[in-house]
């Protein structure tokens, strides 16, 4: 019986934390924030290390965080290839007081290709995620991300509007559950010589399946990289 009911609890904590990034509204309009830093260790190979913020519920909670690092190595002018850990931490906004924090150790691995078409840069990374969750089951999922760069660079600061669009596919879930679209403003905000400081404004538009329903996501993000 102790077994049962141990089984029983476990398995309605994984369906809480599964749920939860459902729990805000339909149309519920969010903040994200994105912060890195990286560089060359050689010709082909570099490094970068990255921090993001989510805040939900009309961008008044912070439920999402992750820390990650990347080494992406170039093989040639139009492919690179990369390895990459995330640390998760999400809280689980199904709980009546939101307190509680659940972790994901995500392992990665990115392959980006690179192109150019009369000055519009393309740019499309299948990546595949390893998913390690505290409390409920691991899973693989597979993402894919088309981005197009216009060849248009505004002002002393070198806006450059860019578009983006990102599929999400899950084992042990049918077809696409998730579709992510940015439209957004790169710049670059300082040139110092030893490095670079570059931004980008942007909005997300994020759509989820579930029991055969589509709930949307509003999100505006910011991002600052820095490179050496």
């Amino acid at each position: 019986m102790k077994k049962a009911l141990t089984v029983i609890a476990s398995g309605f904590m994984s369906l809480l934390i599964t749920a939860s990034v459902f729990s805000y509204e339909d149309g519920d309009w969010q903040f994200w924030q994105t912060d890195s830093i990286g560089g060359k260790l050689t010709d082909n190979l570099k490094a970068s290390a990255e921090l993001e913020f989510r805040f939900g519920d009309d961008m008044s909670e912070l439920y999402y965080q992750h820390s990650q690092l990347v080494i992406d190595y170039k093989i040639n002018d139009m492919f690179t290839l990369g390895v990459a850990f995330r640390e998760v931490y999400e809280l689980n906004t199904k709980t009546e007081e939101n307190s509680d924090w659940y972790s994901e150790h995500r392992p990665m691995i990115n392959g980006t290709v690179s192109w150019k078409w009369d000055e519009w840069q393309f740019s499309n990374r299948a990546r595949f995620e390893f998913r390690n969750f505290e409390i409920k089951d691991n899973t693989v999922r597979f993402r894919n991300k088309l981005g197009i760069k216009s060849p248009w660079k505004w002002t002393a600061l070198k806006i450059n509007p860019y578009i983006e669009d990102e599929i999400f596919m899950e084992e042990h879930k049918s077809g696409i559950y998730r579709n992510r679209l940015y439209v957004g403003l790169g710049m670059e905000l300082l040139d110092a010589g030893w490095g670079v400081l570059k931004g980008a404004l942007y909005y997300l538009w994020q759509a989820d399946e579930k029991d055969d329903e589509w709930k949307n996501t509003n999100a505006l993000g910011l991002k600052f990289k820095l490179g050496f």
